[in-house]
């Protein structure tokens, strides 16, 4: 069953943003598929802004759940085109979001399943454990893995997280693989 989503606001700091009794934040490197996953949780196409140009999502963009549960769809790291200051000003944003936000109960981490975890996505990893921020790894883009990688694909992920294979949820925004599996989890971690 699809999350109810509705956008309520973008902000540029989580003290801007509404309170919430229970909330889920989405970070990734930028291009990796944040804004087709809200997408495919909610099942509507234009809810949150897809776009092929890495570094379109600049804002905390939050989500409510009829519940009051809250999502958040965070930056993306890495490659974006904007100029280098505005890229530093993000990295304060994401972390002061991610240490303060109170009502934030888990950090989802997508991680491109055709590519694997980049430098990046090790080093937010290794970030939220040091911070003991609690988060769990999707695999995106699972369409992309050929069947006959997958099994190796999803082992080599999962190890490159410093992981076991089946702590990584891999989904497809585009076929809607596994979607319904994470939305049920997002479900039962924000229900109200």
């Amino acid at each position: 069953m699809p999350l109810q989503l509705r956008f309520v606001t973008s902000a540029t700091r989580h003290g801007d943003l509404p309170p919430s009794d229970a909330e889920l934040a989405l970070v990734g490197r930028s291009n990796v598929g944040k804004s087709s996953l809200i997408n495919a949780l909610a099942n509507r196409r234009q809810l949150a802004k897809v776009s092929n140009t890495p570094g379109r999502t600049q804002l905390l963009n939050l989500f409510e759940l009829p519940g009051g549960g809250t999502v958040v769809d965070l930056p993306g790291y890495g490659y974006a085109a904007v100029p280098m200051r505005e890229k530093a000003k993000w990295q304060g944003m994401i972390e002061g979001y991610l240490l303060e936000r109170e009502a934030l109960v888990l950090v989802l981490v997508l991680v491109d399943g055709e590519i694997g975890p980049t430098k990046l996505d090790a080093q937010m990893l290794d970030w939220l454990r040091q911070e003991g921020v609690p988060h769990t790894v999707v695999a995106t883009k699972l369409d992309k893995v050929k069947p006959s990688r997958l099994a190796t694909r999803k082992r080599d992920l999962a190890k490159g997280c410093g992981l076991e294979t089946g702590d990584v949820m891999w989904v497809s925004a585009a076929k809607g693989t596994g979607v319904e599996a994470l939305a049920a989890h997002v479900n039962m971690l924000l229900a109200g």
